[in-house]
């Protein structure tokens, strides 16, 4: 673990000031290398109080630190403080033969894309990661990876924090009316073997954003708003193992469990034409039923629907 994780994990533990003295002990450096990890600290802008005989003291803020996910997860992880996206982070990590599971993260995100290829947003205090396994699985049987990492998503929030967190239809994750979190999976397949060889499931989670653009804040929001009382590391590596360890057939029950379109009437466009009616099930690979208001039935398994109303 570098120097200023280290430094950072000790005062996030501590509740009162920590001397320069005792930090350098720690570490086995003088004060005023110390002193310049606190710096290197605040770059990520993560606020410390300094105050003279007392030391320094963690007011806000937390620290992705890839070898504590990893020490929880048994996950390789690799960090980008200047990723264009995660997505692509891993798909040049495929191509130059790194070996899978293995998670990619970043900071921030310059070019990153959401479906559709639609902007994504990104911002200090998010979690931005990408996790690329190879599954070797035929292309007509892919195991539900949205769902499953969805799932992951709002049990890790329930079970670390309490929050309760909601499922839309595909690959959102909502906190009351305002979506918190995005999910994007790609795979890679082989036209020789028939097989999927590779999967991406990137998520993007506002994890503790300060303030967010006035074009979104009516339909997008925090997992935080006030100091949290977990670290992104936390959450992160509750949702990794919770991804892993919970069998899929589970995890498609969470997602049915916390989906709150069903039962609901929406509006939604297929084939260019629109479409009402009322979502009454989801498949266990993903798709949407719904009942038309004329009676009949329609099978998506993917697109936009909209609530006619919350």
């Amino acid at each position: 673990m570098k120097t200023h994780e280290k430094i950072f994990c000790h005062l996030y533990e501590s509740e009162d000031f920590v001397t320069g003295e005792e930090l350098g002990a720690l570490c086995q450096l003088s004060r005023t290398a110390i002193w310049k990890s606190i710096q290197k600290l605040e770059q990520f802008d993560i606020q410390i109080q300094s105050q003279k005989k007392r030391g320094y003291r963690l007011l806000s803020g937390d620290l992705l630190i890839p070898e504590m996910i990893e020490q929880q997860t048994g996950i390789p992880v690799s960090l980008n403080n200047n990723s264009l996206s995660t997505q692509l982070d891993a798909k040049i990590a495929i191509q130059e033969g790194k070996n899978a599971p293995r998670l990619y993260l970043a900071t921030n995100q310059k070019e990153a894309k959401g479906r559709f290829g639609r902007q994504f947003h990104a911002f200090p205090g998010g979690i931005y990661m990408s996790l690329h396994i190879q599954p070797h699985v035929a292309t007509d049987k892919p195991p539900a990876y949205t769902m499953m990492i969805a799932s992951a998503i709002v049990k890790a929030i329930s079970r670390l924090t309490g929050i309760e967190t909601q499922i839309k239809w595909v690959n959102d994750i909502y906190l009351g009316q305002k979506k918190i979190a995005g999910i994007l999976t790609e795979a890679i397949s082989s036209v020789e073997t028939g097989l999927i060889t590779d999967v991406i499931i990137g998520v993007g989670i506002n994890f503790n954003i300060k303030e967010l653009p006035e074009e979104l804040d009516k339909k997008a929001a925090s997992l935080f708003t006030k100091e949290p009382n977990i670290t992104r590391n936390q959450l992160i590596s509750e949702i990794l193992n919770l991804f892993f360890k919970i069998p899929e057939a589970d995890h498609i029950k969470v997602y049915k469990d916390k989906s709150f379109i069903l039962d609901k009437h929406i509006t939604f466009t297929k084939d260019g034409k629109p479409y009402q009616g009322t979502a009454i099930d989801i498949t266990n690979n993903g798709a949407l039923i719904v009942q038309l208001d004329n009676g009949k039935t329609k099978t998506l398994l993917g697109g936009e629907v909209i609530l006619s109303s919350w």
